[in-house]
């Protein structure tokens, strides 16, 4: 599903090079639950940005399902990352102004979904997570770990071929990150791939593989 072949990641003025990411080769099969770890500052987030083409390395070369990733143009890598990508991320970003049923919808209004198969998959959703009584509250109305499924629901929504989570459980109390967790795998056992970004040993073990990285390299 996704191939790196000597991706790089840096950023320069007139005298030095600052690199993120070096010599990055990785595979991802479909299907697979990937943990990434590392220290603060190792490039975790900018692999799982580059991963979900909000941004571009370098060098080096991407495939996504055998798709030149680093040749595409700004249309084709959106409409690629609209199609087959959901990101979660630790500090939610939800839309404030739009309540719980809107935020999940913005998404499929990207897709152009109809209105009839809309209002379906919105109910079917906030019904699979437990969140109907809260369709019409707004972002700040919810706890952490609320807008956090509200966060997952809306990225799965879309039926996403990838998901990409980054810290998902880093703003909430262990119960919730756990529900979160359980969350996560039981969409990758109904077949969606997951990597996922955290520091928690607890967290990366619902991973079937661990990738570490250390100051932009992956330990090998």
């Amino acid at each position: 599903m996704i191939k790196l072949t000597a991706i790089e990641k840096y950023y320069e003025n007139r005298v030095i090079k600052t690199y993120v990411l070096r010599d990055i080769n990785l595979e991802v099969k479909k299907g697979e639950f990937v943990s990434v770890m590392g220290p603060s500052g190792s490039g975790k987030t900018t692999l799982l940005n580059i991963i979900g083409m909000l941004d571009a390395p370098s060098n080096g070369e991407y495939y996504f399902l055998d798709e030149p990733v680093h040749a595409m143009n700004e249309k084709k890598l959106t409409e690629l990352h609209k199609t087959y990508i959901g990101f979660v991320f630790q500090s939610y970003h939800l839309i404030d102004e739009l309540t719980v049923y809107e935020n999940l919808e913005t998404p499929l209004l990207y897709q152009k979904v109809s209105a009839n198969e809309r209002k379906g998959r919105v109910a079917e959703t906030l019904d699979r997570f437990n969140i109907v009584a809260k369709k019409d509250l707004f972002p700040n109305q919810l706890s952490g770990g609320q807008q956090q499924l509200v966060a997952i629901a809306r990225a799965v929504i879309a039926e996403p071929k990838l998901i990409l989570a980054d810290e998902p459980t880093g703003n909430l109390h262990s119960d919730q990150g756990k529900e979160v967790m359980e969350l996560l795998k039981e969409l990758n056992k109904q077949g969606t791939t997951i990597i996922q970004v955290t520091h928690s040993e607890s967290n990366a073990a619902y991973g079937k593989r661990v990738i570490k990285l250390n100051d932009g390299w992956i330990d090998k």
